[in-house]
Formats: C-alpha cells, sequence, structure tokens
C-alpha cells in the first residue's frame, strides 16, 4: 500500500496539488460519514476476533514479531501448518476472511500463524537499515522455527508478503523441498529489476511522488505526521480508489485497511520504500517447484499490475494462476469467497503432496 500512503502524503510534497486535496476534506469527509451509516457491519466486527494464542517471536536481531496461534477447532492434530504473511502498511488483521475461514474447516484441520510483519500492526519497530525484503525473509524463517517447528509447511503472502516468501526461498531454498508443501503469492511481484517492460506499479521506487515523500519524511518527519492526521479523510479515499477494485465496496473493509495504515509511523513504511522497488527475486522462484503453489490477483489491481503475476506463472508452469475479476490490490477482503475456495485447495493439495513425501521418507529410513 505503499503508492496510498506515498500518493496521499505527496500532494503535500510536491506542492501543488495542497489546496485541492484539503479543499475537497469536507466533501471527502461527508462521503465517508455517508458510506460508514450504509455499512453491511459494524466496524468494530472486523478484523477484532478471538486471539487464538497470542505469543511473540524474537527475529534474529532482536525485533519482537507479534504472532496469533490458532490450532484446529476440533482438538485434532494439525495435518499442516499455514503461514499468512501481510503486505506493506498492512497487519494480520488483514486475513480477517481467511481467518475465519481456515480456523472453522473441519475437513482440513490445519493450525494457522499470523503475525506482525517488523514495524507493522503490533510487531517492534525496526531501525530503517533492517526495513528490507531480505530481512523480512529473515524474520519468516524465525516465525517457522519457533511457531512451525516440525511438521509440513503451506505459506500464504499477499503483496510485500510474497515477497518475504521469495526471500526465504532465495535464501533457504533447501527449506521448500524439506518442510514447505505448498506455496501462495497474492498480488505480488517477483520484481521489477528483473521483470523490464512490466507495466509500472504504484509500488516503485521510480514513482517520484514516493522519492518526495521519503525526503519530506527526512528532512522534516514532523510535518509529513502533521499532514497525514489533517489529511485522513483523504487517505481514506484513496484507500478505496486503489485498494479495491470495486468503488460500491463495503465501506467497512475501507475503514480497516484505513486503520491498518494509520496504525503504522509514517517513517516506517518510507523505510521500506526503497526496498520494494529493488525486490529482485526471479531467480528464487525455481525453489518453489517443488510445492503446491497458487499465484493469484486481481486483474484490476492498480498497485501492482496482474501482468506481474503472470511473470511468475510463467517461471512456474504447474503453478494454479488465478485472475479474480474486478478485483483490486486486496481480494482477500474484496473477494473472500474465491479466494478461500482457492486457499482451501490449495492446503488440501498441500497436505496430500507432505503425506506422499512422508511415506517416501518413511521408506527410505526402513
Amino acid at each position: 500500500m505503499a503508492g496510498i500512503a506515498g500518493g496521499a502524503l505527496g500532494l503535500v510534497a510536491t506542492g501543488a496539488a495542497v489546496g485541492v486535496a484539503f479543499w475537497q476534506r469536507s466533501r471527502l469527509a461527508s462521503e465517508r460519514s455517508r458510506a460508514a451509516d450504509a455499512a453491511d457491519m459494524p466496524a468494530a466486527q472486523l478484523g477484532r476476533q478471538p486471539a487464538g494464542k497470542a505469543c511473540s517471536v524474537i527475529a534474529d536481531d532482536g525485533i519482537r514479531l507479534s504472532a496469533d496461534v490458532i490450532e484446529p477447532a476440533d482438538g485434532q492434530g494439525p495435518e499442516l501448518t499455514v503461514v499468512l504473511v501481510h503486505g506493506f502498511a498492512l497487519d494480520r488483521r488483514s486475513w480477517h476472511f481467511q481467518r475465519l475461514a481456515l480456523s472453522d474447516a473441519a475437513a482440513q484441520p490445519v493450525r494457522l500463524v499470523l503475525y506482525d510483519q517488523r514495524s507493522h500492526g503490533q510487531s517492534d519497530r525496526a531501525p530503517r537499515e533492517t526495513s528490507d525484503i531480505e530481512r523480512l525473509g529473515y524474520d519468516l524463517d524465525a516465525v517457522i522455527r519457533a511457531l512451525a517447528p516440525e511438521g509440513p509447511v503451506a505459506l500464504v503472502g499477499h503483496s510485500m508478503g510474497g515477497m518475504a516468501i521469495m526471500a526465504l526461498a532465495d535464501d533457504r531454498p533447501e527449506l521448500f523441498t524439506q518442510r514447505v508443501a505448498g506455496v501462495a503469492l497474492l498480488s505480488t511481484s517477483a520484481g521489477e529489476v528483473a521483470s523490464k517492460g512490466l507495466p509500472g506499479a504504484l509500488l516503485s521506487r521510480r514513482n517520484p511522488v514516493i522519492r518526495a515523500v521519503a525526503l519530506l519524511a527526512t528532512v522534516q518527519p514532523n510535518v509529513v505526521d502533521r499532514v497525514w492526521r489533517l489529511g485522513a479523510d483523504v487517505i481514506w479515499a484513496m484507500v478505496r480508489a486503489y485498494g479495491y477494485g470495486d468503488r460500491a465496496v463495503d465501506p467497512t473493509l475501507v475503514e480497516l485497511v484505513n486503520d491498518m495504515i494509520g496504525a503504522n509511523g509514517v517513517d516506517a513504511m518510507i523505510d521500506f520504500s526503497d526496498t520494494l522497488g529493488t525486490h529482485d527475486r526471479l531467480g528464487a522462484l525455481p525453489a518453489l517447484a517443488g510445492c503446491e503453489v497458487l499465484i493469484g490477483a486481481g486483474d484490476a489491481d492498480r498497485m501492482i499490475p496482474f501482468r506481474h503475476s503472470e511473470v511468475i506463472a510463467a517461471e512456474l508452469p504447474d503453478a494454479t494462476l488465478l485472475a479474480l475479476p474486478g478485483a483490486g490490490h486486496l481480494p482477500m477482503l474484496e473477494q473472500p469467497d474465491a479466494v478461500n475456495a482457492a486457499l482451501a485447495e490449495l492446503i488440501a493439495r498441500s497436505a496430500r503432496r507432505a503425506k506422499r513425501g512422508w511415506r517416501r521418507l518413511r521408506r527410505w529410513g526402513a
């Protein structure tokens, strides 16, 4: 969601559109209020669920990562641990519908692990020099070691979360032959550098607005924070426009994402702007070839165009490529039924693959 954050703040950073943005604040505030009145569900109901077992994981550099672990509802031992990795400027609440669906799935008992990435949600704020995708891959490794130390694993990543999975595959490819049975990459990219000629993503280091905001955050951080607060309604409108494909999306979903973005410090988000643009892990994708793989995205994604998913799929010809008609950058919130069905199928295939692998190991060890 860097494009949303940068775009809203860039109205001030670039100077030219300041008057227009704040002239529209009154109109946007009224529109936001009317939308809240028409919402299908109260805001308090969304994104706030029973916590499961709240715990913390200490990353290799000492950063505390906040997490939840949800065991199978029927008390069975899990066949698989599913780790959900959220995207930039969000937190684990972005998996609201998947948390409900997967934890209640009687047909496939799984353990769910959800955590907030460094500098996001309830996790510790990290130094700027460790705010990069390589470190996010190390963090994911630490989460697996701490909360899923044995048994098969499926990894589900959205946007920057998918990039973290690729970084882990780059660093520890053997994990994807030994323990990771399935991978879902939602609304993500293998990298602009390796994918020259692709449609430009708003999550781009070449986006001048992102660069302007980063500079302003460095020299005048108090100005950025003040503008962020004053421009809350502008940011809400941009979340709706750029996060979702359908402008008639339930306003509660817009508020949820708006809350997540607002809960993360502006400087923390700017710290990640460079790493999003320099991410290049096309070469890491072959490590996923032995896993069940789902690649999914909305065909109306304005943050990371669908073509980026097609590039990943071209490197993994056995993967399932799912195009979600009309969905934007947040398909797990905008079209949860379709995403949940695809994830349930991926998890079932991953569990079967893990069982086959376990039987082979038993034979080899006999």
